[in-house]
């Protein structure tokens, strides 16, 4: 999960979230060596006292410019349109569940089993808990299993968000939408609404609980 001296993405927990760190480190080489370069070419004509009237004005130089930055630009394009659409696919889910967006909470139905139905809102912060993080209804999904969720809101538009899994997605009144992910470890993974909803948009978190399947179904069963 994050903390306050993490500055870069959180760790993985699903296959999404690795490839998207992966583009993330490959985009990041790119612009660190343009940058680089820039900046040299930029302090050796502003400092040498020599000037080169081929680099003020000439065909060969603007070819270069020009034909470069788009080679930069397919390099960075080609795995980001792949990505994507790995992103979209979703694979024969096992378990589909439907989260609905309120001001200022979430609700949770499991539609597979039964009827269950819950709203998860954040608790006060007490010692020991994760402060504006933590829920009172923990989402339960088992681990190594193909998940997908749909999305809507009850009012305004909200955002599903949890960066540890890769999901982002808009919850729109009217609307329903859908992802998926893939935990391939157990653990409490955190996100909140990331879009401003309210006067109280930073209040509504996010934790989901990823578990073994025998204790899932074994939850389930008490649940329901």
């Amino acid at each position: 999960m994050a903390s306050w001296s993490n500055l870069m993405l959180q760790d993985s927990a699903s296959p999404q979230m690795e490839q998207l760190m992966f583009f993330h480190d490959h985009t990041l080489l790119i612009l660190i060596t343009i940058t680089i370069l820039v900046s040299y070419m930029l302090s050796s004509l502003s400092t040498s006292k020599l000037k080169n009237r081929f680099l003020l004005e000439g065909q060969t130089i603007e070819v270069i410019w020009t034909v470069l930055p788009a080679i930069t630009l397919v390099f960075i394009a080609m795995p980001s349109l792949r990505l994507l659409y790995l992103l979209d696919e979703i694979n024969n889910p096992i378990i589909t569940f439907k989260t609905i967006g309120h001001q200022w909470y979430w609700s949770y139905e499991y539609s597979d089993f039964k009827k269950l139905e819950f709203d998860s809102y954040m608790t006060p912060y007490e010692k020991g808990n994760f402060r504006l993080l933590d829920v009172d209804n923990r989402v339960i999904l088992p681990l190594s299993s193909q998940i997908r969720v749909l999305v809507t809101a009850a009012d305004v538009i909200h955002s599903w968000t949890v960066p540890s899994l890769g999901v982002k997605i808009d919850s729109t009144p009217g609307r329903l939408n859908q992802t998926n992910f893939f935990m391939n470890r157990p653990g409490l993974f955190f996100g909140q609404c990331s879009e401003i909803c309210g006067a109280n948009h930073s209040f509504m978190p996010i934790v989901i609980e990823s578990i073994p399947m025998n204790p899932f179904l074994k939850w389930i069963c008490s649940t329901s």
